[in-house]
Parts: structure tokens; sequence; C-alpha cells
């Protein structure tokens, strides 16, 4: 790629980041920032933190933004650095930025709604055009349950009988794959097993209030109706915790700090962003190198 496209890249960077601030100051919310280094990361499966002497690079601003809420700041939002071990590839690095939001008093409906609204924002046209692929922003977003979404391509139902390994596997390999392209996609209600901050659904315990996000076959966006209970949140931390040491990962202190500030945390939807791939998506390139800044940096 030239130097001159490349630049012109990072221009539409800086404007899609203003748009994006741009969305947040009209709908009331408050900008925060919150520590990078920090002593306990979020205890996650498959989400591996890289270690900086006695603490770790956030994996996710997530903890420390709902302590804030618990403080009684409301509607809030985040853009800045994140870091995971062991991604690296065209859609995949171990440094990147994630928007992170919180709406005090909604669910994860409510972060659909508002989902919608900033990408409509950043879309005047209407559409998003991408490696040929014209999609429809302003039409209905296709939501798809995720037990129907397996049934559909993998042939079984995650939530009737979960597989984790099996799960992950033909998630990638057979569900992805086959999701419509022509307009945004929403795979909702996930098996309670693999949400491990998210509330469950009421009248059915197997699922829980999850969803995520695709735009052109492209994994943009994760958000949940948060768990606000914190003997369940520490049983979930303290059973992953066991899980990890099984598979001889990383076993995290738990946030004990996060832990006794839920029972203050109001009823709310998050979600994470990743700000990279959007950008990424909006310049129609297919390689997160191109739309960031000095990738020669020693790999982390």
């Amino acid at each position: 790629m030239s130097q001159e496209k490349r630049l012109a890249h990072l221009r539409l960077r800086a404007g899609i980041l203003h748009l994006i601030r741009d969305w947040f100051h009209r709908h009331d919310f408050v900008e925060v920032e919150t520590p990078i280094r920090i002593p306990c990361p979020a205890l996650e499966l498959h989400i591996d933190a890289i270690a900086s002497e006695s603490a770790y690079l956030r994996t996710s601003p997530e903890l420390h933004m709902k302590r804030l809420l618990a403080e009684g700041l409301e509607n809030i939002y985040q853009m800045g650095p994140c870091f995971r071990a062991g991604e690296s590839g065209p859609r995949h690095h171990p440094e990147y930025c994630m928007l992170e939001w919180y709406r005090t008093h909604a669910d994860y409906r409510g972060i659909l709604d508002d989902t919608v609204s900033l990408v409509r924002h950043l879309c005047p046209s209407g559409s998003l055009d991408y490696q040929g692929q014209s999609i429809d922003v302003e039409a209905p977003w296709h939501i798809l349950r995720v037990s129907q979404a397996f049934q559909d391509h993998a042939g079984w139902n995650p939530a009737a009988d979960f597989d984790a390994n099996r799960f992950d596997l033909d998630l990638v390999e057979k569900v992805e794959p086959g999701l419509p392209k022509d307009r945004p996609v929403v795979l909702i209600d996930y098996p309670a097993p693999v949400a491990a901050l998210s509330r469950l659904k009421p009248e059915d315990s197997r699922l829980a209030e999850r969803w995520e996000l695709y735009i052109a076959g492209v994994e943009l966006a994760n958000a949940y109706s948060e768990l606000t209970d914190p003997v369940e949140q520490r049983a979930r931390f303290e059973a992953c915790a066991k899980q990890r040491e099984y598979m001889e990962k990383p076993v995290y202190p738990l946030d004990e700090k996060f832990l006794h500030s839920i029972e203050r945390m109001p009823p709310c939807g998050g979600i994470a962003l990743g700000v990279d791939r959007l950008v990424m998506l909006l310049a129609d390139v297919t390689d997160l190198a191109l739309v960031t800044t000095f990738q020669e940096s020693a790999p982390l």
C-alpha cells in the first residue's frame, strides 16, 4: 500500500474516533479513564493477560468501569488500549483499541439499540461497502438466536447439550461462515457456560443475556445484561480459575474490590467493541495493520 493511502486511512481513523465521541456526547455519556496496568484481570477461560512485572496489562477495562457504576456514575464509556496474549493475525493484534460502554437501568436489548444508533451515525449514507459487498445498516438488523444458528449450520443445539470444544470449533468453522453478509447480524442468547459476566435469562437459565455483532462476517462486538449478583460472580470466577489451572493456564487473583462493589451496582447493560476492526471495515481493508500505527513495535 502506498504511503499516501496509508496516511488517508489514519486520517479516516481520526475522523471515526471523533464521530464515536460525538455520538456519546449527544447521548449524555461520561467518558472515563481507568488503569491500563492492573493487579487482577477478569477470569475468563480463553482470554489470557500479558504480565507486566507483578501486575498485568488489562484485557478489558470492564471491572474498573463497573466499580465506577457502583460509585454512582450512570452512563459511561471508554476508548483506549487493551492487550491479550497470543493474539496475532490480520484481525488479531496483542495490543488493540477497545470501546466499552455501560448504560444503567438497561439490559442487552437496550445496548443493542445503542449499537444500531452508533453504527448508523458512522455510516450516514445508510450503507457500508466492504470487499465488494454492500451492507445495509439502515435495514432491520438480522437477529438470530445462537441455538437456531447452530441447528441450521452445525446440526445441534448447544443450549440443550453444551459441549465447549465442539461449540468453539463449530462457531468458527460452520456458523460464522454461514451468517448473512448483506446486513449486520446479531447472534443472541448464548449458552450459559460461555457468558462469564452475563446475567442468565430469567425464563431459561440455560441461556445468558449476551449477544455478538457481525458485520461482513467480521466479529465486532460482545454485549451483556451485566451480572449484579456478587455470590454468583465469585462462584463463576472460582470455577474458571479451576478450569484454567487444569488447562495449565495462568490463574489470576480474584479482584476483591470489584466483587465487593457488585452489590452496589445498578442493573445495567454493557458492551465491548473492537475499534480497530470497525475502522478496518469502514476503510475497506482486510488487515488491521493498515489502519493502526507502528506495527514494527516488538511483539508483546
